[in-house]
């Protein structure tokens, strides 16, 4: 438990109540997935738009959880925003979808979700 991600911060917003970390968690895993094949297609296309608005929104789940990734995560976000043509994110980007993998799979089992 609590190797790709960590519930410190959860906790805390949660005040411990273990209903409301249940519905975090099940909130993660309905959308930073989603939103990480949203930014692997949006980069892959060169979609700097698409980029910046998956990135931006996954940024306060990724933290909340504490994946680990932050500042990688704001690298694909900033080559998005400021459209960074010719430059390359995808190794952060890989990073970032590694750990969300990670996390997801372990949430999975840790909540049997």
């Amino acid at each position: 438990m609590e190797q790709h991600y960590k519930l410190s911060r959860v906790r805390e917003l949660a005040d411990n109540d273990m209903d409301f970390i249940q519905t975090l968690a099940e909130a993660f895993l309905e959308e930073v997935p989603v939103d990480a094949e949203r930014l692997k297609k949006a980069v892959a296309e060169e979609d700097y738009y698409n980029t910046y608005q998956a990135a931006h929104k996954m940024k306060p789940t990724v933290d909340l959880f504490e994946l680990g990734v932050l500042q990688d995560l704001i690298v694909v976000q900033d080559w998005g925003k400021f459209e960074k043509v010719g430059e390359d994110c995808s190794n952060e980007l890989e990073i970032v979808l590694t750990a969300v993998e990670k996390a997801s799979a372990e949430l999975k089992e840790d909540f049997n979700i």
